[in-house]
């Protein structure tokens, strides 16, 4: 018998290159073990009303690892239906939900603007089970994007649970470092307040953009990398200058875990 999928279907918006810079985020951190996988199977979940994100990906991975294949996962059947028409070698289409239908454990589970319209008391639950169907060394990655992708926060987690927050940004159309607040996942978006961990690290930050100022004259990167080095002084950042300079910045999960609930 069929399991109903799990999961509640959501608005679907889509767009071409929406997903790239978490796409190149995932290539070059997670680009090893989807090499040294016995099966590198990556899963688009909730790819939405259109199936470039998919398509993109498998592109993308494959970059990293030919081997890749990628399997676009919606609950809207209909949304299955109207993407299996762009099936390809290495690409498929599937009807299903937070289970994951997949045959075995997938190496990367992407879910991109998926949780941003679920309540925040449901979000650990949906991290717990995704993360249970990764396949040893998998990465979950699940974050939130504007419409065409100039601003994008995703956290990461494996098997054992969340590792990292990303911040990722056009660097040319940024004012401010916590004009990202309004795309945090789910699971931070209603802990920007005083008192929490990442409203601590967007403060931080913002003052560092601004000292950095005199950086500005040689360009947004360079302004950027200069205000994530000072940063790295009091937070646990992970990467370093060759991320920076793509206008992210990685942080510890540990470090802007909320403090409260």
């Amino acid at each position: 018998m069929h399991q109903r999928p799990i999961g509640t279907a959501t608005r679907g918006t889509t767009n071409p290159n929406r997903l790239r810079r978490m796409d190149r985020w995932i290539a070059a951190t997670h680009g090893p073990a989807l090499r040294s996988s016995d099966s590198p199977v990556a899963v688009d979940l909730g790819y939405g009303a259109a199936p470039w994100t998919a398509v993109e990906l498998l592109e993308r991975l494959r970059a990293a690892e030919p081997r890749t294949e990628v399997v676009g996962v919606e609950i809207d059947p209909g949304r299955v239906a109207a993407a299996r028409p762009y099936e390809r070698e290495g690409l498929t289409f599937v009807h299903g939900g937070f289970e994951i239908p997949t045959a075995g454990r997938p190496a990367l589970i992407r879910a991109a603007n998926v949780l941003r319209q679920y309540d925040e008391g449901e979000v650990t639950a949906v991290w717990q089970r995704l993360c249970a169907r990764l396949a040893p060394g998998g990465l979950l990655v699940e974050g939130t994007c504007d419409e065409i992708g100039r601003r994008h926060v995703w956290v990461a987690l494996g098997p054992e649970g969340p590792r990292t927050v990303t911040f990722a940004t056009r660097l040319g159309s940024l004012q401010r470092p916590s004009d990202l607040a309004e795309r945090l996942p789910k699971a931070l978006i209603h802990r920007n307040v005083p008192g929490e961990p990442v409203h601590a690290f967007l403060r931080d930050l913002d003052r560092a953009w601004a000292t950095a100022s005199p950086y500005a004259s040689l360009g947004a990167r360079q302004r950027w990398i200069a205000a994530a080095r000072a940063v790295s002084a009091d937070w646990p950042l992970t990467d370093g200058v060759r991320r920076w300079r793509q206008g992210e910045i990685t942080v510890r999960w540990s470090a802007l875990r909320p403090a409260t609930g």
